[in-house]
């Protein structure tokens, strides 16, 4: 199936983006996922002055959102873009957060059938009493299986259908985590772009990341005092922060008896928010030493991890991310490690040849199809009215107008409160008027059924269960029905509207 992609809405402006002299931590190498092609990627890693442009997020099931792949693309094209103007290696990468506990957000996926009805697959749920687990001890079990088959039913043997499956059987296995599955596929589909995938749970990445962590506990009242402090200044601004901090807080989470749980200060020392067990500070620096996989970071210490260990120069986020790295700015000025920008990811829309003959067909904008507050169905129907009925109805309605206006002043006349009276009168004849061309639109509806439910697949296809279609739609469905033409297409839109906004010098403002 044919397709266009729409850019919503375009980049206006683009944050400074600013060079770094500093170096990737050789530890991103060790954390680099393995797929074809990605060895000659990963040898950029190592070269004098790189730098990267990164992105992330959590693991999913089928790879969770498409703005998944706008996230991984957008930072394809800010780093090619960067690299061609500063003349030095500037490599995207994805960071999967394999420590994310969020079990529920990460465990179902949506897509489109044949039929363009949404399709839903979960795996089990979590039980209540059961440890939050971070995602990269989380198996996917036996109910994979049975999604991908799901999957697969639900897709015509198209040569982009088989091959999609074929990517999810290869990795979305009964026996791997869902963040194994996530790091594996995302790596081959994105190697071929010149994304690099870091699995953020690796052994030496954790090794690598536990001095920051450390020092993150250490520092963590002084740290607490300067994010609430700037999570004022922003409210001041009329800004939301977008996550609330507890003064108490640290930034670190500590993996425990009920999972992945937040180490908060507790008089001389700190302990389990949930599980309540208590560590002193050399026990810290101990875990840190020995067991360092127990440990990561929270939203506002990731990003500056990041830029710690991978020489970030631009961070592609998302709505809410953009939020909470404005409050994270108080971390990097804290830690003294250099901010990155924070850039806003590319947004677009899919739009299928089907949508485009029905919008066509039923002379209707895109926008109307776009807006969950318009009843398409119902607009459709009444342009099917005929122009008689049309006709009739607005004279009708007009002369109860003119007749009412006339029939008020002369009430006034005389008697005032009659005046009242007759403005009752004509809402009640208002409201039936619609009424009636109500029930007039509800039989149409029945009459032309057949073409509104090809109006109806066509919204589904841009608005899918009325929420936007990024948010919605897993990455493997739209891949399924679009093929690999579907990312180069994304990647040469994103790469359109950076370049749009980086016109002017890539130096501090």
């Amino acid at each position: 199936m044919s397709f266009r992609i729409l850019t919503s809405p375009p980049l206006a402006a683009m944050p400074p983006l600013v060079e770094r002299p500093d170096g990737i931590s050789p530890a991103v190498s060790a954390a680099i996922v393995a797929a074809p092609g990605v060895e000659p990627l990963k040898a950029r890693l190592a070269l004098p002055g790189a730098l990267t442009v990164t992105t992330g997020q959590q693991p999913a099931l089928f790879l969770g959102p498409l703005y998944t792949l706008h996230k991984a693309l957008s930072a394809a094209a800010l780093a090619g873009l960067l690299e061609a103007r500063w003349g030095r290696p500037v490599i995207p990468v994805f960071w999967v957060a394999g420590d994310d506990h969020d079990w529920d957000e990460a465990r179902s996926a949506h897509w489109l059938d044949d039929q363009g009805d949404v399709m839903t697959a979960a795996l089990r749920e979590r039980d209540p009493d059961a440890p939050m687990l971070p995602l990269w001890r989380e198996p996917l079990g036996s109910e994979v299986a049975r999604a991908v088959q799901m999957f697969q039913r639900s897709h015509s043997e198209s040569a982009a259908g088989r091959a999609a499956v074929e990517l999810l059987q290869r990795h979305f296995r009964p026996e791997a985590s869902i963040s194994t599955a996530t790091c594996g596929m995302l790596a081959e589909l994105l190697a071929p772009f010149g994304v690099l995938v870091l699995d953020s749970t690796h052994p030496e990445f954790k090794r690598a990341a536990a001095p920051l962590l450390t020092r993150a506990i250490h520092d963590s009242a002084v740290l607490s005092r300067r994010i609430v402090e700037r999570g004022a200044a922003l409210l001041a601004r009329g800004r939301d922060p977008g996550v609330e901090h507890d003064e108490n807080a640290t930034l670190v989470m500590l993996e425990g008896p009920e999972g992945r749980d937040r180490l908060v200060r507790d008089k001389d020392g700190f302990r389990l928010r949930r599980a309540g067990h208590r560590f002193t500070p050399a026990d810290l620096d101990r875990i840190a030493m020995e067991e360092p996989q127990r440990l990561s970071a929270n939203v506002l210490l990731r990003p500056v991890l990041e830029s710690q260990l991978l020489a970030t120069v631009g961070y592609c986020a998302g709505p809410g991310e953009l939020r909470y790295l404005a409050l994270a700015a108080a971390v990097f000025e804290t830690l003294d490690v250099a901010r990155p920008a924070a850039v806003p990811r590319w947004s677009g829309l899919i739009v299928d040849s089907y949508a485009d003959r029905m919008l066509e067909r039923f002379d209707l904008p895109l926008d109307a199809l776009r807006d969950p507050q318009q009843d398409v169905l119902a607009r459709a129907a009444a342009a099917r009215m005929p122009p008689r009925a049309v006709e009739t109805l607005r004279q009708l309605r007009q002369a109860a107008t003119d007749g009412l206006e006339i029939m008020a002043d002369e009430a006034g006349r005389i008697a005032p409160p009659l005046a009242r009276s007759v403005e009752g009168s004509a809402r009640r004849i208002a409201f039936e008027y619609g009424r009636l061309e109500r029930r007039l639109v509800r039989a149409l509806k029945r009459r032309h059924e057949t073409e509104l439910r090809q109006l109806a697949r066509a919204r589904t296809s841009v608005l899918p269960v009325g929420r936007p279609q990024e948010r919605i739609l897993c990455v493997a469905g739209p891949l399924a029905r679009f093929g690999p033409a579907l990312l180069d297409t994304v990647l040469q839109a994103a790469a359109a509207s950076y370049r749009s906004a980086l016109e002017g010098p890539l130096v501090p403002a």
